[in-house]
């Protein structure tokens, strides 16, 4: 793992993408500070520029850096949560303003991943968790389903997890919204 952990460190810091395994499931991802990357990511996905990626930052401290505000109803809803859950925040700051929404929010999630939070902590900037799959197509549960084309195209694939064959799921999605109440979206 640790030497995983240094070449992709070595790619995001680069301006590179790579393709990496998270706390769900296996995902594309790049400096979320780095408005090209981000691009690049969105081209390999073949998404619409002006559709929103999520984010992982590595705890809470990390969080507070890149949204004006953590309401104290998305602090509970992190805290009850039994599974991965994806937060979207009004008011996103200091990353690439292509993967904002129109209304200026950002999904942000903290993995329950060693591996994910190493790499962001060790990195010290948030990382673009996107599906490593085609727009519009069902998200790669596991790394044996994630087509070659993509793995072509990313700077460099981590090897850790990938004869990891679980069937892994997508986050659940809540919106805070600025009148703090809130949105399931997944």
């Amino acid at each position: 793992m640790q030497e995983d952990l240094a070449f992709a460190l070595d790619a995001l810091e680069g301006g590179n993408v790579i393709l990496y395994p998270t706390d769900t499931v296996w995902g594309l991802g790049c400096d979320a500070t780095n408005p090209s990357a981000v691009e690049r990511i969105s081209q390999i996905k073949r998404r619409p520029e002006n559709k929103s990626m999520i984010i992982l930052v590595s705890n809470f401290i990390m969080l507070q850096e890149y949204v004006e505000k953590v309401p104290f109803q998305a602090v509970d809803l992190m805290d009850e949560a039994e599974s991965p859950l994806t937060v979207i925040y009004p008011n996103a700051k200091n990353i690439a303003k292509n993967l904002l929404a129109a209304d200026g929010s950002i999904g942000i999630r903290i993995p329950n991943d060693e591996f994910c939070r190493t790499l962001i902590s060790d990195f010290g900037r948030p990382i673009v968790s996107t599906s490593a799959n085609y727009s519009g197509m069902p998200p790669s549960s596991n790394f044996s389903q994630i087509d070659s084309e993509i793995i072509k195209a990313v700077d460099y694939t981590v090897k850790y997890r990938q004869d990891d064959h679980r069937q892994a799921q997508p986050s659940n999605i809540v919106k805070v919204n600025i009148d703090g109440s809130i949105t399931k979206i997944r």
